[in-house]
């Protein structure tokens, strides 16, 4: 879903980071293939060139950004080689579509950790006791946050945005808030959101980092875990940074609570889906908060 967000409005990020993830637009509005293609290999790797096409007519539509503003980007890419969920190759296949993409091939890192399964890791060693238990490193798991001692979080910032203060070892200054996404239709969003505000960033003026859980890591599942402990805070307290935590909600059609990334949104009333596009109502939804944002930074 980030993926999808980043291409469809490029001029509106500095960056991209995807953890665990296949390439952009993989499913293309099919189920069969988001499981088949997208996570297992089994119907085969996906075709790159299918896809640059389908880019292609998006663009022509007016549905995605100009090219320039794509090829501006800053993008991290991370994938588990022990990732038995998404299969590892699909993220160097991710890493090899944008590598098309960008200006320059250095504006890319992929990094691939061996022993590391499926999920987000975490430095442990940093993360509050009150956190609750993490997933093995290796084995992942619920609460999908990996005990693997890499903090992801960091490396991901100081690529995307240069090198950041590092964390205060005395703990967060700042607020983790909740606001109403019922202002925002899509079908799929979760009634609450959160959002962390750094003290000092309560009237604005800071950077904003938009963080998308993954299927199954929403506080329906997990509670607050992953809006508290991915580390994106303790950076962000230090480097005046908010970060928002959009919530999607599990139902019929997408019992794990993904983000809408093949379709299942639209697909009871478009023939061909444009989730993955400017039109798509959880993209709409998504960028209207940002926006929201921009104008008050409280919640409402």
């Amino acid at each position: 879903m980030a993926t999808q967000l980043a291409v469809a409005w490029p001029e509106r990020f500095a960056g991209l980071g995807v953890l665990a993830a296949g390439p952009w637009s993989c499913a293309q509005g099919s189920l069969g293939l988001a499981l088949g293609q997208c996570m297992t290999t089994r119907r085969g790797m996906p075709d790159l060139q299918t896809l640059e096409q389908r880019l292609a007519d998006y663009r022509e539509r007016e549905l995605v950004g100009e090219a320039e503003a794509l090829e501006a980007l800053r993008v991290y890419v991370w994938h588990g080689d022990a990732d038995t969920v998404v299969e590892p190759r699909l993220g160097a296949a991710l890493a090899e579509q944008f590598q098309g993409w960008l200006g320059d091939p250095s504006q890319l890192q992929l990094r691939q950790d061996a022993e590391v399964g499926h999920g987000w890791p975490v430095d442990a060693a940093v993360i509050p006791s009150d956190a609750g238990e993490l997933a093995d490193c290796r084995e992942g798991g619920a609460p999908h946050l990996l005990a693997c001692d890499l903090d992801i979080a960091g490396d991901a910032l100081a690529w995307l945005h240069g090198e950041q203060a590092p964390p205060a070892s005395d703990g967060l200054d700042g607020e983790l808030l909740r606001f109403d996404q019922g202002d925002f239709e899509a079908k799929g969003l979760a009634d609450t959101g959160y959002l962390f505000v750094p003290e000092g960033c309560e009237a604005g003026d800071c950077a904003v980092s938009l963080a998308l859980h993954g299927c199954s890591m929403g506080a329906e599942q997990i509670g607050e875990t992953f809006v508290r402990h991915t580390g994106l805070n303790a950076w962000a307290a230090e480097n005046r940074r908010i970060v928002l935590y959009p919530q999607a909600e599990t139902r019929l059609g997408n019992p794990q609570g993904c983000w809408d990334w093949w379709g299942y949104a639209e697909s009871t009333w478009q023939l061909d889906p444009l989730h993955d596009s400017r039109q798509g109502s959880q993209t709409r939804a998504l960028m209207a908060m940002l926006e929201r944002l921009q104008e008050d930074p409280s919640p409402r």
